[in-house]
């Protein structure tokens, strides 16, 4: 199979993060995509707005329910940590030596990505399709058209999971920007903290 990987905190997953798996399906010829939730990003370390990675990864998994090719996994979460995505990326080839996996990222991290762990590496041994963010332009020293580089022309959408988590500390109505089956329980998760 051609697989997806698609990691982030998913602090909490939204309608965003869904229609951007099923554009990438169509874009990037995939079987499935993978959303692996994050038990620690190493660039984003001392984060205490993160919810625990079960309860992330719990929402992750009802969020996508009704999506048979978008699959949650907490395949991060049994890896040494802080999670470095070759590592991921190399677990994953001995773990499933007969599927191949594109890199999915936003242009935000493709903006930063030379600060990567190994990000040559991967560069030279991975697709990579990446999405447009707002206020992300791609980095000049690197060359995409060198590497695997896919930049995916998708509209940019305007939810993000800190914008979803202050409307729900203020008790504000949050039902467009995530996925129904998860709505109730992020209102009330984000609004005890």
């Amino acid at each position: 199979m051609r697989i997806g990987i698609f990691g982030g905190s998913f602090n909490p997953i939204h309608n965003g993060h869904i229609a951007l798996g099923t554009t990438m399906l169509s874009a990037m010829s995939l079987d499935e995509v993978w959303y692996l939730v994050s038990p620690q990003n190493p660039l984003k370390q001392g984060n205490s707005d993160l919810l625990d990675e079960e309860i992330r990864f719990s929402l992750t998994q009802k969020a996508l329910e009704d999506y048979p090719t978008l699959k949650a996994s907490d395949y991060e979460f049994h890896l040494p940590r802080p999670s470095y995505t070759w590592n991921t990326l190399q677990h994953l080839k001995t773990d499933y030596p007969n599927d191949e996996f594109v890199l999915i990222i936003g242009g935000d991290n493709l903006a930063k990505f030379e600060r990567w762990a190994h990000y040559k590496d991967i560069l030279e041994n991975y697709e990579i399709a990446v999405y447009p963010r707002k206020t992300a332009p791609l980095p000049s020293s690197l060359k995409c058209e060198e590497y695997n580089v896919h930049i995916i022309d998708m509209p940019l959408v305007n939810i993000s999971s800190t914008m979803i988590r202050e409307k729900a500390r203020k008790g504000e109505d949050i039902s467009e920007f995530v996925p129904q089956k998860v709505a109730e329980e992020v209102a009330k998760t984000y609004r005890k903290r």
